[in-house]
């Protein structure tokens, strides 16, 4: 097998599994911009992969080929308002942000656990039988030697996901509505001072979190384990935790620890087809992902500085 050949596997694969990780380090970017540490990304995936496959199950036969679309809109939604539960215990009650999001993960997968076995009767969902399928970029797959790595035997989500990644920097760097969320996450007492909302900015921030990951669930489930049970979300939350520090809390960033998070998960899902690796043990494959997390989590791979009100509740009038 030749370079490019092997090349045309990982890419693509690396490409669909970042995608679910991109968009739920989207969310976390939005949620400690605002200032609110949100370490309860792992649940409100979740979240998202219950209600995107449920969806998917029960809805099939009435709304056909936009099953799709319609679960992760339902999955997305499911996502911000259990993410609200996150924002009221932090935001309003000043709760500690990082119990909060502890609480947070635990509720979610004993939730919709409990869910499953009441509904399905055993502890998993059915397989799905409508998911995305990999398609070439009209022109761009013919483009010589980048085409085919890039633009050939994809999935739509991979670019829907680097299209929002750069959406949201603009959002977050070039419009007043991500000036106002920068501000309120580094200095809320002078956002207050220049008559900003600085509950209801962080409120925003914490809510959008929960529909990208939402997201972000529903799209690793709807495409790559196409089943909801416990173990369908297993620290992809966390990887689009470290993959937003590893970015520096910066949308572009994010996408591309994401896509090195991506990589390195790809390989442990195809690493035997591949000559070079065919020959390493499959456990190193398969722990390498949460390595380099626990590597990015700890700060060994470079210096990132946070939003400087961090995981500090705002008192209005206090210093």
């Amino acid at each position: 097998m030749s370079i490019l050949q092997a090349l045309e596997i990982i890419v693509p694969t690396a490409l669909f599994v970042a995608a679910p990780l991109i968009f739920t380090a989207l969310g976390g970017v939005f949620s400690e911009r605002s200032g609110v540490v949100n370490i309860g990304l792992e649940g409100l995936m979740v979240i998202g992969a219950f209600v995107g496959i449920v969806f998917n199950l029960t809805f099939l036969d009435a709304f056909g080929n936009a099953t799709l679309w319609l679960a992760m809109i339902a999955a997305m939604a499911a996502g911000g308002v259990f993410a609200l539960l996150h924002a009221v215990a932090t935001i309003s009650f000043r709760a500690d942000q990082v119990v909060s999001g502890v609480a947070i993960n635990f509720l979610a997968v004993g939730l919709t656990l409990f869910l499953v076995k009441i509904i399905y009767g055993k502890g998993q969902t059915d397989r799905i039988s409508e998911s995305f399928n990999k398609f070439d970029v009209p022109f761009l797959s013919d483009i010589p030697i980048i085409g085919p790595i890039l633009f050939s035997g994809g999935y739509i989500t991979s670019y829907i996901a680097i299209l929002f990644a750069v959406i949201v920097w603009y959002v977050i760097f070039k419009t007043p509505f991500g000036l106002r969320l920068r501000s309120v996450g580094e200095h809320p007492m002078a956002a207050d001072t220049m008559g900003i909302n600085v509950t209801r900015m962080r409120y925003i921030g914490v809510v959008l979190s929960g529909v990208f990951a939402g997201l972000g669930g529903s799209v690793y489930a709807t495409i790559i384990t196409r089943e909801f049970g416990h173990a369908t979300i297993s620290g992809q939350g966390f990887m689009a935790l470290a993959a937003m520090i590893f970015g520096k809390w910066h949308p572009l960033g994010a996408m591309g620890a994401a896509l090195f998070f991506g990589l390195a998960q790809g390989l442990s899902i195809i690493g035997g087809s591949i000559p070079v690796l065919e020959d390493i043990p499959s456990v190193y494959l398969l722990i390498t992902p949460y390595v380099l997390t626990i590597l990015a989590l700890t700060g060994f791979i470079g210096r990132a500085d946070a939003p400087k009100a961090l995981g500090a509740p705002y008192i209005k009038g206090k210093r």
